[in-house]
């Protein structure tokens, strides 16, 4: 697959498997409100309790939902990306954001303004029903990640992240630096050291210059919490192809 092929894929809205699995007539009324806009890394879409003004359907990139206070990013709740929607749930029943959105990988995502979106909606019941299922999964991802981090060791807490972003990122190798990922899970960056260290040393990831690359896959699954599967299992079952399973 050439370069160009890459770039042309991240830039379809089918890309995005809520998108892939709507009916043509209630794809066709979103894309004629719709426009791809390329997201940078650690952008903010949209800041805890603030209002959101459209919606987001990732392709390409990765979005953490983390939760705020003063201000600051205190620890993430869960991460969206080609599988899923980004404020679509606010918008439907008119509520600020939930958390803070930030953009972790950097890419494309179909932008749909808050309003023509709600009209849409209004009429098309199947897409009201996929954005439910989604919340539903995203909502499931958030509890197994609020019992992994009272559970499971940070080694285990630490590869389930990375299998996450691994499989919306589209590359073994993507951005992240130890003080961004200490925030993820909520600890000092000192035992994100540690954690990333063990798993590095046992040949399962590479990590230079704030950037990190999977190099043993199964061996990451391995180091592992069960949350991972049970989180994927989730969405397969709500969305089929949103695992990397099924790319």
């Amino acid at each position: 697959m050439t370069k160009q092929t890459r770039q042309s894929e991240a830039s379809d809205p089918r890309t995005n498997r809520i998108l892939a699995t709507l009916e043509p007539a209630d794809y066709d009324a979103l894309m004629l409100e719709a426009s791809v806009v390329p997201l940078k890394f650690r952008k903010r879409l949209y800041s805890q309790d603030e209002p959101i003004d459209a919606v987001h359907f990732p392709l390409a990139c990765m979005v953490s939902l983390l939760v705020t206070s003063d201000g600051k990013p205190q620890m993430e709740m869960a991460t969206i990306g080609k599988e899923g929607v980004v404020g679509a749930s606010e918008v439907l029943q008119v509520q600020p954001s939930m958390g803070l959105n930030l953009i972790q990988i950097p890419g494309d995502a179909v932008r749909i303004e808050a309003d023509a979106f709600r009209k849409i909606i209004g009429g098309r019941p199947m897409i009201q029903k996929v954005i439910n299922q989604h919340l539903y999964a995203l909502m499931r991802q958030i509890l197994y990640g609020a019992a992994c981090n009272r559970m499971h060791c940070m080694e285990e807490r630490c590869a389930r992240w990375l299998l996450m972003t691994h499989d919306r990122a589209g590359s073994d190798t993507f951005p992240l630096t130890q003080e961004f990922l200490s925030h993820m899970l909520g600890v000092r960056r000192a035992t994100v050291n540690v954690a990333t260290g063990m798993l590095k040393k046992a040949g399962f990831i590479r990590y230079v210059r704030g950037q990190i690359t999977v190099v043993d896959r199964m061996g990451l699954e391995s180091a592992a919490c069960t949350c991972y599967q049970a989180i994927i299992a989730v969405y397969n079952s709500l969305l089929p192809g949103a695992s990397k399973q099924a790319d």
